[in-house]
């Protein structure tokens, strides 16, 4: 039995990323809080509280420093002004006091910018983790409602807007807080009278900001899904771009992408109507003035000296960061909290397949038993209706029926791809709901029409289903036994060849005979083969058929298909009509017996095949009665 648990993830920063469970993601064991945007993001980001204290102490003391500056200038004024002699001496003192200050404020600022950065690319890359484990832990049913594209953007662009929300976002507002709260400490420092006029800009500051905030909100918000709109939008046209080729729609696919962008634009240029409103930047130079006078006023009463105006002056000029950098700062956290909404709706959202964590993990010995099972994807007409049937280890099932009776969706429910609706699967007697699904999946392998291959090397595609763990020795014989050793050994580096996203350079019996060459390497206790050698030429399939033969002694086996060689393997036949067990038997006994049966391999094209081996000519009759009897003439 191959085990496919999920292994601890290295942090090539520091720490280990531990999956709990295909559906859990945490950190040293600890699980994320996801119940709000901000209380998730505050979950990742103490999670590093080294460079949480060195980027907000650093900070802190960065802005310190800096409030000296103008305290230091306003000195050096009366230091000059002076009438005592001393001017030079003082003015020199206060020269190197400058000089150490800003050495010093230069090195805090490194720390706390490296901190910030750090702890802003560790955020991105622990919340891409999450999304990604979030991910393959949810049901196929779940990923059959997403657009490919939507959820692309959520996983780079939404994730990355974490990582610029940090740094220079939050670094930003930061720096810019401090640098608004230190200045009025160090004015109180000078005459409490003062702060009369930045008191009330720093009221004033703090109402707008928040009406900013609560115009912005929605306009982010729009921002965001329409770019997911645009970029499953544009997923879909490239994906697709062979139809939409052949059919000349190129013109009306570019309209529909214009369409598209334009609304994404619109979003765009609302957000900089909503930033050339902002009120504070106005209210700054209102403040400014206001200082400037109350300053003057309180000078020429003697209340404080030139020095003293000109700290003053310098502090509330501090106050101008805070209030233009806002504008820019606030968006991208807002855009960041709008992202961290966006990739939270897709980690909670609740999948239709949960798993125990005690599940059961066992050696599969094939047993399959099908109680009264119903499925359906929604509200609709069941997929399956009351299937009720059973299968013992070893046994070769064929499936069969017309198209759009349910047989590669009973197939998927053995797996776990789907759960039923109603009834249950029981494998060696245990429900496949109480099975851990590692366990279950990694030893069923299933072999389909529409095969999904990597952009990696063939020899990575073939081992798929044991990564790192499977030898070359085992690859190659794999690929031998599957009939795809000679066009591999035709490839410009063999099997270290890299082969187009999804196997598009392959042609369709090359891309077959990998994913079967994937499956007979797992060596699976359970086998599903679902049409798996449509597009394989017949003489290949016969060699792949004979490899197939060899692997399906001693495993339980479902094979759907419509030809009739194949189905005649088949221990037992179970027939379906609209999603109902209608009957199942031999292949000999339903084709006695069941006009549906008849009927059905009246339109399977397996007459040249068997034409040719019995000696008729080809295409003369359809008759199943006479396509046996051609087989069976064959074989005598």
């Amino acid at each position: 039995m191959v085990e496919n648990k999920f292994d601890p993830i290295i942090d090539p920063l520091g720490g280990e990323l531990v999956v709990t469970s295909s559906s859990e993601f945490s950190v040293s064991g600890r699980p994320h809080d996801r119940r709000g945007p901000v209380r998730w993001l505050w979950s990742h980001v103490r999670r590093h509280p080294l460079q949480l204290t060195g980027f907000l102490g650093a900070s802190l003391i960065m802005v310190v420093l800096n409030a000296m500056v103008p305290g230091l200038t306003g000195a050096a004024f009366d230091a000059v002004l002076g009438k005592d002699g001393g001017g030079a001496r003082a003015l020199g003192a206060i020269s190197l006091v400058l000089l150490a200050v800003v050495l010093a404020r230069g090195a805090f600022d490194v720390v706390a910018r490296l901190a910030s950065e750090v702890l802003a690319k560790r955020l991105e890359r622990d919340a891409r983790d999450e999304l990604y484990v979030s991910l393959l832990g949810k049901s196929q049913t779940f990923h059959n409602r997403q657009r490919v594209g939507d959820l692309m953007a959520r996983a780079a662009n939404d994730i990355r807007q974490l990582s610029t929300m940090i740094s220079p976002g939050v670094d930003l507002i930061v720096d810019s807080g401090l640098t608004g709260l230190v200045p009025l400490v160090f004015i109180v420092a000078i005459d409490p009278r003062l702060l009369l006029v930045p008191g009330v800009f720093a009221v004033a500051f703090v109402v707008a900001l928040r009406h900013y905030m609560g115009r912005l909100n929605p306009v982010a918000t729009r921002m965001r899904e329409q770019f997911g709109d645009l970029n499953a939008g544009l997923n879909e046209a490239v994906r697709g771009i062979e139809v939409i080729k052949v059919t000349a729609q190129e013109e009306q696919e570019r309209r529909r992408f214009r369409t598209v962008a334009r609304r994404y634009r619109d979003s765009f240029t609302q957000n900089g109507l909503v930033q050339a409103r902002y009120l504070p930047t106005l209210l700054f130079a209102f403040a400014m003035a206001g200082s400037l006078w109350h300053g003057l006023y309180l000078h020429a009463a003697g209340a404080i000296t030139i020095g003293d105006l000109v700290a003053f002056m310098g502090l509330v000029a501090m106050l101008g960061f805070p209030t233009n950098i806002s504008i820019f700062t606030f968006s991208l956290v807002q855009i960041g909290i709008v992202s961290s909404r966006r990739i939270l709706s897709i980690m909670n959202t609740e999948t239709e397949l949960g798993q125990r964590a005690d599940g059961h993990a066992a050696p599969i010995s094939g047993e399959i038993v099908f109680e009264d099972v119903t499925f359906g994807y929604g509200e609709d007409d069941p997929v399956l209706r009351g299937v009720t049937f059973t299968v013992r280890p070893g046994e070769t099932v064929a499936i069969v029926g017309e198209t759009g009776s349910g047989k590669s969706t009973l197939a998927k429910l053995v797996p776990r791809i789907y759960d039923v609706t109603a009834g249950r699967i029981l494998v060696d007697g245990v429900d496949v709901r109480e099975w851990d699904l590692d366990s279950l999946r990694s030893q069923i392998s299933t072999i389909e029409q529409d095969i999904v291959l990597f952009s990696r090397s063939v020899a990575e595609n073939i081992a798929f289903g044991l990564g790192q763990r499977a030898e070359r020795d085992a690859v190659v014989r794999a690929a031998e036994e599957a009939q795809a050793a000679d066009f591999i050994g035709e490839l410009d580096d063999g099997y270290d060849t890299v082969i187009g996203e999804r196997g598009v350079t392959l042609s369709g019996g090359q891309r077959q005979r990998l994913a079967i060459a994937r499956a007979l390497l797992t060596d699976p206790a359970i086998l599903v083969l679902d049409d798996s050698t449509s597009a394989i030429d017949s003489a290949t399939e016969d060699r792949i058929q004979q490899a197939i033969g060899r692997v399906l002694d001693g495993r339980t086996t479902f094979l759907i298909t419509h030809r009739l060689s194949q189905i005649r393997w088949a221990d037992k036949v179970l027939l379906l009509r609209r999603g109902e067990l209608v009957d199942y038997g031999t292949h000999d006994e339903l084709l006695t017996r069941s006009r549906l049966y008849r009927r059905i391999f009246s339109h399977y094209d397996e007459v040249d095949e068997v034409d040719v081996a019995g000696g008729a000519v080809a295409g003369t009759t359809t008759d199943p009665a006479v396509v046996l009897a051609g087989e069976q003439g064959a074989q005598s």
